[in-house]
């Protein structure tokens, strides 16, 4: 009796013993599988962040703000304390979006190292392949009148350094920009992306077609000068929508010219001040 007593309790024990590995077994899959799962969706959520997405809502209806991690938000906010005051604010630029954008943006990090000195002075400068960043009362201004929102999304024609795209980022929901010379778009493109900017998309291309995929556009901002509005910008402009672009030729007079489209698609232009910008290149000089 001792004997099948012993071989029944070696039985349940070896039963008893198979469930527990089957059952460890069964944690540890299911634990993997579960790994594995994040790891994927951590990869996805990896992507270039100056790539546009698909649907602009596909982080949760989330904005992608700026986040102002890197160290440059923190350097030279004296400097720009008074060039707001001085430069932008005491030349009637009053919108506070504008004046909080233009005070929060570290311009010093978006030029060469050679020029950074001359950051938050009163005057354009010099940056990478013979174009220029614009002096800050400029970008004010055209920033002012496009009366962005949080709701806005811009298209930017002539990204430069991205200075201009990061003073929008700041106020509008997303920001589009386009770049003809292609170092200029690659070195801009990192910068934004460095700096924390996941709310603009940049790439290189003739901004004369604009970027009819993710038109229409709330605002649209050109940095460069153009012999005429291209007519795909009027296009892509949304009904309720207002562009700002320097129009002129390239040795002559230039003006910035308010372009607005109204609910059932009238334009109207007005010419608002005399400027020098370089010249647009591409398809508008044809």
């Amino acid at each position: 009796m001792k004997k099948e007593e012993q071989a029944r309790r070696r039985i349940v024990a070896f039963f008893f013993t198979l469930v527990a590995i089957v059952m460890v077994g069964g944690v540890w899959i299911l634990k993997s599988d579960t790994d594995s799962s994040v790891t994927l969706a951590s990869q996805e959520r990896q992507a270039d962040a100056n790539q546009a997405p698909a649907d602009v809502n596909e982080q949760g209806g989330k904005v992608a703000r700026p986040d102002h991690n890197h160290p440059a938000f923190k350097e030279r906010i004296d400097e720009r304390k008074r060039m707001v005051a001085t430069q932008i604010r005491a030349r009637d630029v009053k919108d506070p979006n504008v004046l909080k954008a233009m005070q929060i943006v570290p311009r010093h990090a978006f030029m060469p190292a050679s020029q950074r000195r001359y950051a938050y002075g009163d005057y354009p400068l010099p940056i990478e392949h013979g174009q220029t960043i614009s002096q800050p009362y400029i970008v004010a201004f055209m920033t002012d009148a496009l009366k962005l929102g949080p709701g806005s999304r811009v298209l930017e024609i002539g990204t430069g350094s991205g200075y201009q795209a990061a003073v929008c980022a700041e106020i509008a929901r997303e920001v589009y920009t386009i770049e003809i010379v292609e170092g200029l778009a690659k070195t801009a493109k990192e910068r934004l992306k460095k700096l924390g900017y996941k709310n603009v998309f940049v790439k290189a291309g003739d901004g004369f077609f604009g970027w009819p995929d993710k038109a229409p556009f709330d605002a649209i901002i050109g940095t460069a000068a153009a012999k005429r509005i291209p007519e795909p910008l009027l296009e892509q402009l949304k009904p309720g929508g207002r562009m700002i672009i320097p129009t002129g030729s390239a040795w002559g007079f230039q003006y910035l010219e308010l372009v607005t489209k109204d609910k059932e698609g009238k334009i109207r232009k007005s010419k608002v001040m005399p400027v020098r910008f370089v010249p647009m290149t591409g398809e508008v000089q044809k």
